[in-house]
């Protein structure tokens, strides 16, 4: 690693920095290409990387329409977590969350994975039973989880409210540890970077406008920066899938809805964790920066807009000033909205498609963040193998034909 001594930072700051190396090249786009990803974001150069560094696939290029980390990646809320019900969802989910854990180290770039724990509130004795048995399909597949009660919740949390007369009472809660946040700009940068250093092309400004077909296979994509040709087309946009989908003639299960939240003035530290609750239905913790980080489900209606309703803001606010009243005094800074694609299931899409050469990973609702690393390690290899892990074997898209669905939409709480 370089040391800098003062001047030499001095004369960079002066310079604008004009002389340091790019985290990544920007390359113009070749005629041809092994593998493309369409979609630059954490997930698409997550798969990038992986298919490079496990499966020694080098020509490849990652498209992005804007630039890296523009799109979902950069707008959402950070949490990591895998505690989710269904064995399918929580081994993927977990085997993102050990590839959390070593990342910043495998990447050289420090994501700022911090894993403070996420409690997720039971308000009812309904919510209780689906804790423990929730906690309990955990712990059967070796992942962390354990039942808290009130009083526990109220020692490590000194400001939310779990009095008798609280309006939504909080009964205990599931916690897992291992949990956390991470810094959302960083995963994608770290990625791009880690990808560039193997060779791939990473493409922005460059919008994919048709897919190529030739009996039945794909031989390329037509994009706004020329025809790039390619046997194998992974598709990873999330809230545009189904648009992408149509350009190789397919229909997808999944509707794009806007997915908000918001932050709060900077504060001195108050919350050391991450809190959410499906009965309130509304999420929060704090960021490096002092800012409280808040969300909830998504607006009804679909759309590709970046932004929300007034209604879900108010509603995500009176959730969390119910839990957290000392919070009403707390001005907020700053709202924006991302497009999530949600599948009738809740859980995603990772897996082949009826067109040879396409491979789809899309659908992840308002869980994706969380499993960055783990999507694109099982794509990598559903890509470079032209068949699933036994990972995501179970998110083929014919479980919509075939009715083998993983439910996760009651059984993950607030499916963040």
């Amino acid at each position: 690693m370089k040391k800098y001594s003062a001047f030499s930072l001095l004369r960079n700051a002066i310079s604008y920095n004009q002389n340091w190396q790019t985290a990544w090249r920007k390359p113009a786009p070749q005629r041809r290409y092994d593998v493309v990803i369409v979609g630059g974001g954490g997930h698409g150069l997550a798969t990038a990387y992986y298919l490079a560094k496990e499966h020694g696939v080098r020509n490849i290029a990652v498209l992005e329409k804007g630039w890296i980390g523009g799109g979902n990646t950069g707008r959402n809320t950070t949490i990591v977590r895998s505690n989710y019900l269904w064995t399918e969802a929580s081994l993927l989910y977990e085997k993102s969350l050990k590839l959390w854990e070593s990342l910043s180290q495998e990447l050289n770039y420090n994501v700022m994975f911090s894993q403070r724990g996420v409690y997720n509130l039971g308000h009812s004795l309904q919510d209780m039973r689906d804790i423990k048995r929730r906690v309990g399909a955990n712990r059967l597949n070796g992942i962390d989880a354990e039942v808290v009660t009130a009083a526990q919740i109220k020692q490590a949390i000194p400001l939310i409210d779990t009095s008798l007369t609280a309006r939504y009472p909080i009964l205990g809660a599931s916690l897992q540890r291992r949990a956390g946040v991470a810094r959302h700009d960083a995963v994608a940068w770290g990625f791009a970077r880690a990808a560039d250093a193997y060779g791939v092309d990473i493409i922005e400004q460059c919008e994919v406008t048709g897919i190529n077909r030739v009996d039945g296979k794909v031989t390329g994509v037509e994009t706004t920066r020329g025809a790039i040709d390619a046997p194998k087309i992974g598709v990873v946009v999330a809230g545009h899938a189904s648009v992408l989908a149509e350009m190789a003639g397919l229909r997808l299960p999944i509707e794009s809805h806007p997915l908000q939240a918001f932050v709060s003035e900077p504060l001195k530290p108050v919350l050391d964790t991450v809190v959410m609750s499906g009965a309130v239905h509304g999420y929060i913790s704090q960021s490096d920066k002092g800012e409280l980080v808040i969300g909830a489900g998504i607006d009804a209606y679909n759309g590709y807009g970046q932004r929300g309703s007034f209604q879900t803001i108010e509603h995500t606010m009176e959730a969390i000033v119910a839990l957290f009243p000392v919070f009403s005094r707390v001005r907020m800074l700053r709202q924006w909205g991302g497009i999530v694609d949600v599948c009738p299931d809740a859980c995603p899409i990772i897996s082949k498609t009826p067109v040879g050469g396409l491979y789809f990973n899309c659908g992840w609702g308002t869980g994706g963040f969380k499993a960055t690393p783990g999507s694109g390690w099982a794509f990598a290899h559903t890509i470079a193998q032209d068949r699933p892990h036994e990972l995501n074997a179970a998110f083929d898209l014919q479980r919509f034909t075939s009715g083998a669905l993983i439910d996760e939409h009651g059984a993950a709480a607030v499916a963040h």
